[in-house]
């Protein structure tokens, strides 16, 4: 740690968090005209850094900016960790490209405009109580453009459908599009329904969670069978259990959705089998 601040990395530079200054032109702030990143740290040691720098490669792509300016971030991410004294805890990277700053206009800066890169890393405090317990949600419409696949700063309709869930005394909000869940407002959902894990298949509807994963491959591993199909609202109810996946929540059980109890009311077998395999993973 430096005297000023926590170090970060800003547009090729480490610097103090208190140095950065970022353009009223950027257009990350005029048009939400970027993608982001998270990484979680154990130890000192980044889980499944490149799968997450594949997909925000992608989400740059997706967005037709060029993706060398993240082609050195893992040895960034762990420069960020070893400065700020995070090796021995649990910590989460954040990373964050815009189209860099230009004069407003919907038409995209010529190609000499650099992208602003930004990143910081952070201790965090893992919610061991919720991950023993199990949380509740909320279903709300999924109200989202239709390229969730692209991890974009556009985030206000999650902002508003967490909202939404914390109004009405949950801890996620569940998107629901058409009559089938899509995902959570910042995680994916699955459902167990007689041993069989069901979840949203991958596509422009949902984010390709790195976290969804692994759970995934965990599933295929452990005998678990695994049946990418979307879920239906009307039968959500009657899943014995349901979990939400990411990176910040890791494997976390929901066991109330709209005042509804789910199974028992309490973490499921499965759940906890991965809960403990992904564990040993991290």
């Amino acid at each position: 740690m430096t005297s000023q601040g926590t170090f970060v990395f800003f547009n090729g530079s480490f610097m103090a968090k208190e140095e950065v200054r970022i353009s009223p032109d950027d257009r990350g702030f005029l048009f939400a005209d970027g993608v982001y990143e998270v990484i979680r740290s154990y130890g000192g040691k980044l889980f499944k850094a490149q799968s997450h720098l594949k997909r925000l490669k992608r989400s740059l792509a997706e967005i037709r900016m060029d993706t060398a300016c993240v082609d050195d971030l893992e040895r960034v991410a762990l420069d960020l960790i070893e400065r700020n004294g995070l090796k021995k805890g649990d910590a989460v990277v954040y990373i964050q490209v815009t189209r860099g700053a230009a004069p407003r206009g919907h038409a995209f800066p010529d190609g000499t405009t650099p992208p602003t890169l930004y990143v910081t890393a952070y201790p965090f405090v893992p919610p061991v109580e919720k991950l023993t317990r199990g949380i509740k949600a909320a279903l709300v419409p999924d109200s989202r453009w239709a390229r969730c696949d692209i991890k974009s700063v556009a985030l206000l309709p999650n902002v508003l459908a967490f909202r939404q869930a914390e109004e009405r005394g949950a801890d996620e909000a569940i998107f629901v599009r058409n009559g089938v869940v899509t995902e959570g407002s910042h995680t994916s959902v699955c459902a167990l329904f007689d041993g069989r894990l069901q979840t949203h298949p991958s596509s422009n509807r949902i984010l390709s969670s790195v976290t969804r994963g692994v759970v995934l491959g965990l599933c295929r591993a452990n005998g678990i069978p695994v049946d990418e199909s979307p879920i239906p609202e009307k039968e959500l109810l009657a899943a014995d259990e349901i979990m939400i996946l990411g990176t910040t929540p890791e494997i976390m059980p929901v066991v109330d959705v709209d005042g509804a109890r789910i199974g028992d009311g309490t973490p499921g077998p499965v759940t906890r089998e991965l809960q403990e395999k992904f564990r040993e993973l991290t």
